[in-house]
């Protein structure tokens, strides 16, 4: 693997190099295949459910409505890495230039802050489903749920721009190598030409709300809902009050997991190995199993899948 040691010069910022994971070109080339592989099941999966809900008028509701928005966000957010990665899997200097690694850090946080508040927002759904079961139509209508989908894009969109334009703009000095698949701040910070401490604090900050204001709303939500389940009096009405959460909190404990793993663990601010297997796992992994959550668990997903694939054949 040759790598081209060619930005020295810090007057001069033509890009940076992503090392990815190093490897034998043979090893490349496998791990083009395998994650060529994962990204196309990650986009049939979720646009799996999004075709059912679409074509399924029972799946209409606020409740598929959101997955389906959610199962649309997830496709953005694994095309906003996995692309180039494949692209650096078979380039020999793996280089991505300064305008693509930047909108790459915007996108990609961008969409993962609206992943955040989509979980939110969907644990509110189930608490008022399961909590307000009699007033649920009234409550979550048409248009609280349009505009909650609204309100998390444009959350998600306006919550990172000002700190990724003032690390756009800093002198960036050495050899420009980022020793990850992405552009991630932690790496960049690290290749800037003077000491960042206030933007260091700074992002930990907005970081340590994005994470934890939803979470925050996610447990709360949820408290209520097993506050109202333990108060129902027979089994079969708490299993199946229990159901319609499962595949949600499986959602969150991954997503949550291994996010809090990669920015609240200090082994992950110095392991560049585990920075990159955690972030692979919730930007990559997660986007593939969700649809393998929700589809096993959910017989109205199942049924309308089977009523896709019928007509389509």
């Amino acid at each position: 693997m040759k790598i081209s040691n060619t930005f020295n010069n810090s007057s001069t910022i033509t890009g940076f190099i992503l090392l990815g994971f190093p490897c034998p070109r043979e090893g490349q080339i496998l791990l083009f295949v395998l994650f060529s592989a994962v990204y196309l099941l990650t986009l049939m999966g979720n646009g799996s459910i999004i075709c059912a809900v679409c074509w399924d008028q029972r799946l209409h509701t606020p409740m598929y409505i959101l997955l389906a928005n959610f199962s649309f966000l997830e496709i953005w957010y694994v095309t906003s890495t996995v692309p180039n990665m494949l692209a650096n899997f078979l380039s020999d200097n793996k280089l991505i230039s300064f305008s693509g690694c930047f909108l790459q850090f915007y996108f990609f946080f961008s969409l993962g802050s609206t992943e955040c508040f989509f979980l939110a927002i969907m644990a509110f759904d189930r608490y008022l489903a399961i909590c307000w079961p009699l007033h649920y139509s009234t409550l979550m209508t048409g248009r609280l749920c349009t505009n909650l989908v609204i309100s998390c894009w444009v959350l998600g969109f306006l919550w990172f721009p000002v700190p990724i334009i003032i690390i756009s703009q800093m002198s960036f000095c050495g050899s420009r190598i980022i020793d990850h698949f992405l552009c991630d701040p932690g790496p960049l910070l690290a290749l800037t030409c003077a000491r960042t401490s206030a933007m260091e604090s700074f992002w930990a900050i907005i970081s340590s709300l994005l994470l934890f204001i939803p979470f925050l709303c996610i447990m709360g939500s949820y408290a209520l809902v097993l506050r109202a389940v333990l108060k129902v009096p027979s089994a079969t009405g708490q299993r199946k009050a229990f159901s319609t959460c499962g595949s949600h909190l499986a959602v969150v404990s991954l997503f949550y997991g291994s996010v809090m793993v990669m920015y609240l663990s200090p082994t992950s601010e110095h392991d560049a190995g585990i920075q990159k297997l955690v972030t692979l796992f919730y930007s990559v992994g997660t986007p593939l199993i969700n649809p393998v959550i929700y589809s096993l668990r959910n017989k109205d997903i199942k049924y309308a899948l089977q009523k896709f694939l019928k007509i389509q054949k």
